[in-house]
């Protein structure tokens, strides 16, 4: 498994710990009935300030899917997709340690 990089998972922490404040109380609320990033020029620079290239994040995505369903279900044709997926994931991963 990928380790998450201290600044996503320092973001990430702050976006939900926001979400709580505004009522959203699930994983779900906070990171699968909106877009994290919106834009694709929003995304790259997003994934340039986290290190991270396009090709890494593709990589991590996918080994989510793996491990959660046994294959690769989506393919990525645009940062805004492939960053919204790796918020979404590493949002689980964070909202699972919160006890969210």
């Amino acid at each position: 498994m990928n380790i998450m990089k201290n600044t996503i998972r320092e973001e990430l922490t702050a976006y939900i710990s926001q979400c709580k404040e505004d009522g959203l109380t699930t994983h779900n609320q906070m990171f699968n009935e909106s877009h994290y990033i919106i834009g694709y020029y929003q995304s790259s620079q997003w994934l340039k300030e986290h290190g991270l290239g396009e090709l890494e994040a593709v990589n991590i995505c996918n080994e989510f899917q793996r491990n959660e369903f046994g294959e690769i279900l989506i393919d990525f044709d645009n940062t805004e997709s492939l960053v919204n997926h790796l918020a979404y994931w590493y949002g689980a991963e964070i909202c699972n340690e919160l006890g969210v």
